[in-house]
C-alpha cells in the first residue's frame, strides 16, 4: 500500500497535471480544486486495487489534497508567495511535504507501517514487487523529476521560479534521457550514460553557448543526468 499511495500521488499530482491545468490551478481556487479531484480519483483507484477495505483512508488523502491545493491560490493573493529568490522551490517543497505527511499519517494510522520502519517497509515492498519499483522509478523520472530539476536550476542559478514556457522545450527530451540513463545504470551499462546526453548537447549547445542561458542550461543538464543516475542506482540495488 505504501508504494501504491506514493505512486498514486506522483501520477495524480504530476503526470495528470497538464500545462493548462497547472496554470489554472495557480490562478484560481476552482482550478486547484479540479486538480485535487483528479488526485482524489487516482488515489481511490490505486487504493482499491490493493485493498478495497482501505477506501476511507484513500478518501481522507484525496480530500486533504483538495484542501491543501485549494487554499494556495487564496493565500497567494494575500501573502508574498512569489518573487525573487528561492520562494518557488520553497513553495514546492512545503506543498510536497504536506501531501507526503498526510499519506504517511494515513499509512501509520491504518497500521500499514510505523514511522521508524517506514523506509524498511517501503524497500521490502519494492523488493517484493519489482514492477511496482520500476513503475515508481520511471514515473518519478518523468514530470516530477523535470519540475524538480527546473525549480532547482532556476532557483540556484537565476534566483527565481522556473520560466516554464521556456523550459517546456526540454520537457519530453529530458524525460526520455532520464529513462534511458536510469535503464542503463540499472543494467550496469555505465559507459552508455554519456552517449545518451550527447545528442542534446550536440544539437542544443550552439544555441546557448555565449548567452545568459549557458549556465542555466549546463545546470539543468547535469542535474537531470545526476538524478537519473541516482534513480538507476536505486533500482539496481533493489534488483
Amino acid at each position: 500500500m505504501i508504494t501504491a499511495m506514493f505512486l498514486a500521488h506522483l501520477v495524480g499530482d504530476y503526470i495528470l497535471q497538464w500545462d493548462q491545468l497547472a496554470a489554472w490551478k495557480a490562478r484560481e481556487v476552482k482550478g486547484a480544486v479540479a486538480h485535487g479531484f483528479i488526485v482524489f480519483g487516482v488515489t481511490v483507484l490505486f487504493a482499491l486495487s490493493v485493498n478495497p477495505a482501505w477506501w476511507a483512508w484513500a478518501v481522507l488523502i484525496g480530500g486533504a489534497h483538495i484542501l491543501i491545493d485549494g487554499v494556495q491560490p487564496w493565500l497567494a493573493r494575500r501573502l508574498p508567495l512569489s518573487g525573487p529568490g528561492l520562494i518557488g522551490l520553497t513553495r514546492l517543497t512545503v506543498d510536497q511535504c504536506l501531501h507526503a505527511s498526510v499519506i504517511i499519517g494515513a499509512l501509520v494510522a491504518s497500521g500499514y507501517t510505523t514511522l521508524p520502519s517506514l523506509g524498511t517497509t517501503l524497500i521490502a515492498e519494492l523488493q517484493h514487487n519489482r514492477w511496482a519499483a520500476i513503475s515508481l522509478g520511471y514515473v518519478f523520472s518523468a514530470m516530477p523529476a523535470w519540475i524538480l530539476v527546473e525549480f532547482m536550476a532556476y532557483g540556484f542559478v537565476q534566483g527565481c521560479a522556473p520560466d516554464f514556457p521556456q523550459a517546456v522545450t526540454n520537457k519530453y527530451t529530458g524525460t526520455l534521457e532520464r529513462w534511458l540513463i536510469a535503464t542503463f545504470v540499472m543494467l550496469g551499462q555505465f559507459g552508455l550514460v554519456p552517449l545518451v546526453a550527447l545528442p542534446r548537447v550536440v544539437f542544443e549547445a550552439q544555441q546557448v553557448i555565449g548567452t545568459r542561458r549557458a549556465t542555466l542550461y549546463v545546470t539543468e543538464l547535469l542535474a537531470s543526468v545526476a538524478l537519473a543516475v541516482a534513480i538507476g542506482l536505486g533500482l539496481k540495488q533493489i534488483f
